[in-house]
């Protein structure tokens, strides 16, 4: 179901303090072309360093130079940036991601972070005095074996008394202590020297949900490197320590689609002293994403499944009183939805970034009550304080805002903008979204529309309509880059919310249950007479797109209307049983309609394929070739159908790529694809003129 060892060291410290002129944004403002979306960078993870006065930030290169990740360091008080990391050339090949996942160590004399080097993914310290970053050289007892399983082939090579050796890990996650004194590490159970003959001699039979490999937590003393296993059982994802450092609460999810079945995460109490016997918390649910303690210790709070019947991985937060081992749900029937990272600890509560229809903030929870608060942009996410909460950074953005890193020494504070590497390559004709109201069968709706700034009564302009992924998503009011070049053409871009978007409460995400391309249909189709009404809009001239779950609308507005033009489906769900058989992750589904092959009509009602009978309108399918989420076949058998029926109808594929990173490269993110990006975006301009020149 759609839902987006150390052969050369780090170079030292940059001398040259980088700082971006407020006179840069001043500049004479333009809309992107094609190229121009292959130069913009992203901001991510910023991080408040102990005393307060530096910020480690994240910040991705642009398409054009490759699309990976290297940390920068902000001056609070001069408001200045320079540039921490990079990628040694003789890795570039290797490395695709860069340096990520960084974090300050307690005493604030060093970061840490991950990084692809050699053969293996590590975790680097960097000393902020100056020289340079060091991998830990953590090895591991192989846990499993499977050439030395009964039943292994070829026979065993190696001696069956020989010694095991030590093995390298890659490092997959990470959490540093508050006290400094242990490093939490997941990392994936190492190949050993058996598998790889096995491998390379190509008794390579891959038994299905059978993989005795786990994810593996670890504790590492980064004063003597030592790394002691700990049971927690596989598959670890995260973990979350207590205020002083002696204990943690990990997140396990099970191993080989155990979650198929079943919801089966589990949280565990685990003792730095005791590592070897570790407390399951049963009274946490199965659904647990993930958690932070209390300022105090005597609560843990957690983001689980809703109380409310909605789709999976829609969200509460709760507390869990470590005492009398109490849950409560402190969410319960929110008007809004728990948007996208994990509770922070505040000295009176605990705080929860939330979306209130397209606006994301946070919500302070704190002796009873709730609290919404307000920030300068529609847009804030990616907060992060240190221990002594001396201040707070994050991340904002609006239509208007591309995303700026912000400060303040407290949240109830006007924040001050502080310099970063410039996001965008020039400055760009800012845009401002307008907030479209409109009501469908009881319900009460909301979009974003954008108008080029030429559109009047007498000059009308035509339309996009793009649908969010999801189902389980939303349009909110942040920038859009890819919303710029398609305004730079001179069209509208409508983002609709209709029923089962988040932001608008538990019925409100519920309401699509049993009737994909329903009510959904539609809540978007009297959206956009909504906006032809009120707007300079073509109503002649209307095309529709969408990634996901909104390619699987588009599938659906194939077989039910011709008022498009044009029909833009990017990596869809067309067939939703077959879908359900061949993805990575089926459970998030069965919510909508059941098990397909007991509920095969109630299936293929909500499958866009059904419908393709009725297709008329030129459609075009963007595809990655290893998307796991919605896989390859779906869109070959829309093509397949279409094609047969004398449809106009284009499908282009792009090897490598999975769900996430092609949608990042197409609406304009930082991709390590160099192009596949681009020849969407043109491949997308070419099929609209070419459908409005008709």
């Amino acid at each position: 179901m759609p839902k987006l060892s150390c052969r050369h060291a780090l170079g030292a410290l940059l001398s040259v303090t980088l700082t971006i002129p407020i006179s840069a944004l001043a500049q004479k403002s333009t809309f992107p072309n094609n190229e121009a979306l292959r130069h913009v960078r992203a901001l991510a993870n910023p991080q408040l360093s102990p005393n307060g006065k530096l910020v480690l930030l994240e910040v991705a290169d642009s398409t054009g130079k490759g699309g990976k990740s290297h940390l920068w360091l902000i001056k609070i008080q001069q408001n200045s940036a320079r540039q921490l990391t990079f990628t040694p050339a003789d890795d570039s090949p290797k490395d695709i991601k860069g340096e990520y996942d960084a974090s300050w160590m307690p005493d604030g004399n060093s970061v840490l972070f991950l990084a692809h080097r050699g053969k293996h993914t590590q975790l680097f310290r960097m000393p902020l005095s100056g020289g340079e970053a060091h991998p830990y050289d953590l090895k591991v007892l192989p846990a499993v074996d499977e050439s030395k399983l009964p039943g292994a082939i070829p026979p065993v090579k190696i001696p069956s008394r020989a010694k095991p050796e030590p093995l390298a890990i890659d490092v997959s996650y990470y959490s540093v202590s508050p006290n400094g004194k242990y490093i939490a590490i997941t990392a994936h159970d190492p190949e050993t020297p058996g598998e790889k003959m096995e491998k390379k001699e190509k008794a390579d039979a891959i038994w299905v949900d059978h993989n005795p490999h786990g994810i593996r937590l670890y504790l590492l003393n980064p004063a003597t490197s030592k790394l002691t296993h700990t049971a927690v059982p596989p598959d670890v994802k995260r973990v979350s320590w207590s205020k002083n450092g002696d204990r943690l609460i990990a997140i396990a999810t099970g191993m080989n689609h155990i979650d198929e079945l079943h919801p089966a995460n589990s949280a565990w109490l685990l003792s730095v002293s005791n590592p070897s016997h570790p407390q399951k918390l049963a009274e946490i649910p199965a659904t647990v994403h993930g958690g932070v303690w209390s300022h105090t210790g005597g609560t843990f709070y957690f983001l689980a499944q809703s109380k409310a019947d909605t789709p999976p991985g829609y969200e509460d937060l709760y507390a869990l009183n470590l005492a009398t081992h109490h849950v409560a749900n402190l969410t319960n029937g929110f008007s809004g939805s728990l948007y996208y990272g994990l509770p922070l600890a505040s000295r009176s509560g605990v705080l929860q970034p939330i979306q209130i229809g397209t606006s994301v903030t946070l919500l302070h929870q704190h002796n009873g009550t709730q609290q919404i608060l307000h920030f300068p942009t529609p847009v804030t996410q990616h907060f992060a304080t240190n221990a002594s909460q001396s201040g707070w950074v994050w991340l904002g953005a609006g239509s208007t805002t591309p995303t700026t890193l912000y400060y303040a020494a407290s949240l109830t504070q006007k924040p001050v903008t502080l310099y970063t590497p410039s996001v965008l390559p020039a400055a760009w004709t800012p845009v401002k979204a307008k907030l479209i109201h409109w009501t469908n069968e009881g319900f009460h709706l909301e979009g974003l529309l954008y108008l080029p700034p030429h559109a009047s009564d007498t000059r009308k302009v035509p339309l996009i309509v793009d649908v969010h992924g999801g189902p389980t998503g939303a349009w909110v009011n942040d920038y859009g880059q890819f919303n710029e070049f398609l305004l730079g053409h001179g069209w509208a871009v409508f983002e609709p919310n209709p029923r089962g978007s988040t932001g608008y409460g538990a019925k409100f995400v519920a309401a699509n249950h049993n009737d994909l391309g329903g009510g959904d249909y539609r809540d978007i189709m009297t959206g956009v007479d909504a906006v032809i009404a009120h707007a300079p809009i073509d109503s002649n001239r209307l095309v529709l797109m969408g990634y996901s779950y909104g390619g699987e609308m588009a599938g659906f507005v194939e077989g039910k209307t011709t008022r498009f033009k044009a029909i833009i489906s990017c990596a869809p769900v067309i067939d939703q049983e077959s879908e359900y058989g061949t993805e990575d992750g089926s459970w998030y589904d069965r919510w909508f309609y059941g098990l397909p092959w007991e509920h095969a009509a109630a299936a293929w009602r909500q499958s866009p394929l059904s419908f393709a009978v009725h297709a008329k309108t030129p459609l075009l399918l963007l595809q990655g070739q290893a998307d796991t989420t919605d896989p390859l076949g779906q869109s070959e058998e829309m093509y397949r159908a279409l094609r047969q029926m004398g449809v106009p109808v284009e499908l282009v594929e792009y090897p490598r790529e999975n769900h996430i990173p092609l949608a990042r490269g197409i609406f304009g993110m930082p991709s390590t694809e160099p192009w596949h990006g681009f020849d969407a975006r043109q491949r997308i301009v070419t099929f609209i003129n070419a459908a409005f020149a008709k």
